[in-house]
């Protein structure tokens, strides 16, 4: 069963935005639509355009929201192309946004596509079939150096220098493929004391190859700034964000955008710096234990909001 993560706070986030008739809400990162038709169910007013760059995703959405017929536009892109999709649907502005980061319960749970590190697969990791790059790709090419720094960097891994070296070392023989290979040698790089504490001991180094191979910090640095740019006046965007680099990232673009930027020693602010935002949660909001024991998945959610100003 498909548990959307924080689905009633997005909802209470959102729907003050979408009372009006014609009322739009954008979804970036689609999955199976289970935000989307909770939105669609709370605002009977509005209609929803929805994208994901996953293609067996969309069509599972498409199926799940046949319900709310022609409120419905579904596209295939990646969340930074929103400005293009609104184009093509020649919307110039939406009343809410959702970005649901990371990878979505489909991805997960369809072995083959190799983003789980608990069944064995071949190493893809690609949101999108269609593209070329693949973590077989990664492990098998990049050398020890730059594949410790992917590791620490987007993974936050403290043994990334020792896995990369491992890896390095395993692939002299032959190419690394699966999954379970790769899972052996994360295993055997990793301290045996550190192995059973925090978690699965590949935990962190999939979620960083995952995220190279989907290109996915990137794509978020581009998404942030061109979906605050679609809000219309009183308009609101909920990011759900599930590793530090994402949150991060959310983090200092909602302060950027919720600041008032006045040169020092002016006596007053004037309109054209004042901020055009203003944030709808205090830090960042987490799941209550309640429905991690229902959806564990969900522990390392962090939840911010922003709305835009309306105009005097």
């Amino acid at each position: 069963m498909h548990l959307p993560v924080l689905r009633d706070r997005i909802v209470d986030l959102l729907a003050p935005a979408l009372s009006e008739p014609g009322s739009i809400y954008l979804d970036c990162t689609l999955g199976l639509g289970g935000h989307a038709a909770a939105v669609l169910d709370a605002c009977p007013q509005a209609r929803l355009i929805g994208i994901d760059r996953d293609p067996a995703a969309l069509e599972l959405a498409a199926a799940g929201l046949d319900r709310f017929g022609a409120r419905v536009e579904l596209h295939q892109a990646i969340y930074h192309e929103l400005g293009d999709v609104l184009a093509r649907e020649r919307v110039p502005s939406v009343q809410a946004i959702c970005m649901d980061l990371g990878l979505s319960s489909l991805q997960i749970d369809t072995t083959e596509r190799g983003f789980a590190y608990a069944t064995d697969a071949p190493l893809d990791m690609r949101m999108d079939p269609g593209q070329e790059l693949t973590a077989a790709t990664l492990v098998n090419n990049q050398d020890a150096r730059a594949l410790a720094r992917l590791l620490r960097n987007l993974g936050d891994e403290r043994f990334a220098d020792r896995i990369a070296r491992r890896i390095v070392a395993a692939r002299e023989s032959h190419p690394i493929t699966t999954s379970a290979e790769l899972v052996r040698i994360i295993i055997d790089a990793i301290p045996m004391a550190a192995r059973y504490s925090g978690g699965h001991p590949a935990k962190r180094t999939f979620q960083a190859l995952r995220i190279a191979v989907n290109d996915e910090l990137t794509s978020l640095a581009d998404a942030l700034p061109a979906a605050l740019e679609a809000l219309s006046p009183g308009g609101r965007l909920a990011v759900l964000a599930y590793h530090s680099g994402e949150d991060r990232l959310v983090k200092r673009t909602f302060a950027h955008a919720a600041t008032d930027h006045v040169p020092p020693g002016l006596p007053a602010v004037p309109e054209a710096l004042k901020a055009r935002f203003h944030l709808l949660t205090r830090g960042a909001e987490r799941p209550e234990e309640a429905e991690t024991a229902m959806n564990p998945r969900a522990a390392s959610a962090r939840l911010r909001a922003i709305a835009r100003n309306q105009e005097v």
